[in-house]
């Protein structure tokens, strides 16, 4: 390994020397998070929107492939450790990772199945099985990489450079969240955008190819540094050890359980037979530790729902922020621009207030309150999910049919739904909001309107809206009723629009570069779907003449039937019937859940390793990150379970049920946490060091009287 170093002029009165390779180790890990959290970002509205799965799937497999990213990362250490040496498992799983990055940009490409043109894949399977395989090659690169590349930076500085080591640390975690933040801007900027041969789509394999590109530039970026690095040839793994160590002491327990043995302290020290006492005390310090990690798992169940649910919830409010419109999956981005400003907030000012007050915080009394403060972030999202779903349209269930009336009159007109239902007046060129009929009961309407009276006779298919239009003209009342094929909110924030002709001329309606066809007098035009937040220009041309006017703002997530009444000299008038309500409800309200949220994480996750490595042996390190990073993936399988289980109808009462579940949990950490006695692994192995110097002196002793016992006969 060649022993290249950069001198680095610095505001320090010295200057520090760095191994030249960290650069390049830093790049790549910016690079690789960018990756990451990129495709990771937009994921969960793929499966909703290109693959076409419900909310609970997209959920569900989404957390499946978080797990398995955090269950890798043990497979990866084994390899690195044990078999391959920390450079050849980064590049030779990076390779992996690339490829399934790109395999996942392949799978979201519209165009690749679309034989019809019609603008959705004909062979959904083909895109669905891509995406798993993708998913599974990105897991088992990035988990793989994940316990490398920390530690191959660490390998690369010298015993005297502790400064230095201590420093880039810092600068790899500010390059993680760097990535993870940028990341989260740009991904959604670029699914937002439209692309494609044949039919313009929301742009996922840009999304997903921008990642996939710049993991190819760590990889490539990686291996150019190759000829700096100092590379740290493979030591075996000391997970093996503990594994084998406790093993053997259950095996021997058993072997030994008949009550003429005498019982050993601990059940670790039947172990003793086989390995040395320090490594028996070792293991014993890692057991008590990852016992405490039992209860922790619950918390990232909490925490890795903001790229799930709490992305779902964001879909159905509005993102309008003045002069920039948020997509629903940037709002992720919340909690990484939180993290940079609150980890030295709260070490800086709010650590300091509390040991004023007196108050003794220890770290797993930090890691409590972590824990009862998510808890109290899915409360808050739970009230936010009570207000939206009061804005969220009531669509006829089976047997049940709704109505809405539009007068397109210039008279009042009264309805009476027959037999004897319901009576509504509606005022002319006004509307009603839809009403819920049983569809057995319903049988005619009755319509009054000036001086006149008609009797419509109507079967409805049920489980469908329809809006009935009424006019009265000189002759006689006209009374149209159509089928509005509307079955649910318009998703990411899209408006639906149609067109009623109220003239008495045939018309072609225009709206935006969206051609809405002929429409004959009193007729409907089919639904069309608009981006949300524009005003877009109508055009209407009657009897070879045009008229046009600017639409009102629509807002986010509706649906309207915009009326057309008068198109003469240039001039369009138009009436609005809303059909379903925009999204009111903003997105900032979402921020005071991430924040609650993101005071948990610094609490809680900063806190949790840093108390682990202060209560392990320094050789147990990676044990204790291995069982750390497993209970962030135990999380995202309870996730599965719970929301699997459940069978909660409303999403709201789902955030409650993980709220009291994580109280208790926390509850029970509490007590556990109460009971535990901190220990220092220093003093343990000064202790160790001291009775295997006095061995060493003993055995010295013995060796020399030996000899001199010897060189007397």
């Amino acid at each position: 390994s060649s022993e290249l170093t950069l001198s680095v002029s610095c505001l320090q009165p010295s200057c520090f020397g760095y191994p030249l390779s960290i650069f390049f180790i830093v790049i790549n890990e910016f690079c690789e998070r960018f990756s990451y959290y990129g495709m990771r970002a937009v994921l969960v509205l793929y499966f909703k929107y290109f693959l076409q799965w419900d909310d609970n799937l997209s959920t569900a497999i989404y957390h499946t492939f978080v797990a398995l990213c955090y269950l890798t990362p043990i497979l990866g250490a084994l390899i690195a450790d044990s078999w391959l040496g920390k450079f050849k498992t980064i590049v030779s799983l990076s390779i992996v990772y690339t490829i399934g990055q790109a395999v996942m940009a392949v799978s979201s490409v519209n165009d690749l199945t679309d034989h019809n043109r019609d603008g959705s894949p004909d062979n959904v399977s083909l895109h669905i099985a891509l995406s798993m395989v993708g998913l599974i090659l990105i897991a088992l690169g990035t988990g793989g990489i994940k316990p490398c590349v920390a530690a191959f930076g660490g390998d690369q500085f010298e015993e005297e450079q502790e400064k230095q080591r201590t420093r880039f640390f810092s600068i790899f975690y500010l390059s993680i969240n760097a990535g993870s933040l940028l990341s989260t801007i740009i991904t959604p900027i670029l699914r937002a955008q439209e692309c494609g041969i044949h039919s313009k789509q929301r742009c996922y394999p840009l999304a997903f190819g921008v990642p996939a590109a710049l993991m190819a530039v760590a990889l490539v970026v990686f291996i150019i540094g190759s000829r700096m690095y100092k590379k740290v040839q493979p030591q075996g793994n000391v997970m093996i050890q503990v594994s084998k160590c406790i093993g053997f002491a259950i095996k021997n327990r058993f072997r030994h359980r008949s009550k003429e043995f005498p019982k050993r302290e601990h059940w670790l020290d039947w172990a003793s037979e086989k390995y040395d006492k320090r490594l028996i005390a070792q293991t014993k310090a890692v057991l008590k530790v990852l016992f405490l990690y039992i209860p922790l798992p619950m918390f990232w169940a909490l925490f890795d729902q903001q790229g799930s649910r709490w992305t779902l919830q964001a879909t159905t409010m509005d993102g309008n922020f003045g002069a920039i419109q948020i997509q629903p999956d940037q709002m992720q981005t919340v909690n990484p621009i939180l993290i940079i400003i609150m980890v030295p907030v709260v070490d800086a000012v709010i650590y300091p207030l509390i040991k004023k007050c007196k108050i003794n915080f220890t770290p797993l009394r930090k890691i409590t309150v972590g824990m009862f403060l998510a808890s109290l972030a899915f409360v808050a999202a739970a009230l936010l999910q009570v207000q939206i779903d009061k804005t969220l349209p009531v669509f006829p269930t089976a047997g049940q049919s709704q109505i809405k009336i539009i007068n397109l009159g210039t008279d009042g007109a009264t309805v009476q739904f027959e037999p004897q239902l319901q009576s509504v007046n509606v005022m002319p060129m006004e509307s009603t909001g839809y009403m819920t009929f049983e569809t057995s009961q319903l049988q005619s309407l009755n319509i009054t309107s000036g001086n006149k009276n008609i009797i419509k006779v109507i079967e409805l298919p049920g489980e469908n809206r329809h809006t009935l239009g009424v006019k009265n003209n000189a002759r006689d009342i006209v009374a149209e009723l159509l089928f509005d094929n509307v079955t649910s909110k318009p998703e990411e924030g899209n408006n639906l629009i149609r067109f009623i002709n109220n003239l008495p001329d045939t018309i072609t309606v225009t709206m935006g570069d969206t051609s809405f066809g002929i429409l004959e007098s009193l007729s409907a035009s089919n639904y069309n779907l608009f981006p949300g937040g524009r005003k877009d220009n109508i055009t209407v041309i009657r009897n070879s003449m045009p008229c046009s006017a600017i639409s009102k703002a629509l807002g986010f997530g509706s649906a309207y039937t915009i009326v057309i009444n008068t198109c003469s000299a240039d001039t369009l008038n138009v009436t609005y019937s809303e059909d379903i309500p925009p999204n009111t409800v903003h997105m900032a309200w979402q921020i005071p859940q991430y924040f609650i949220l993101t005071l948990a994480e610094v609490v809680f996750s900063v806190t949790g390793l840093e108390f682990s490595y202060s209560q392990a042996p320094s050789n147990m390190k990676a044990v204790l990150q291995a069982g750390w990073l497993l209970t962030v993936a135990v999380g995202n399988i309870i996730v599965l379970i719970v929301a699997g289980a459940s069978k909660l109808s409303e999403q709201w009462a789902e955030y409650v049920l993980f709220a009291a579940l994580l109280l208790v949990v926390c509850i029970i950490f509490a007590v556990m946490a109460y009971f535990y006695t901190y220990i220092d692994p220093n003093e343990i192995e000064a202790q160790f060091d001291e009775e295997e110097k006095k061995q060493v002196e003993k055995d010295q002793d013995v060796y020399e009287k030996q000899a001199e016992a010897d060189s007397r006969m």
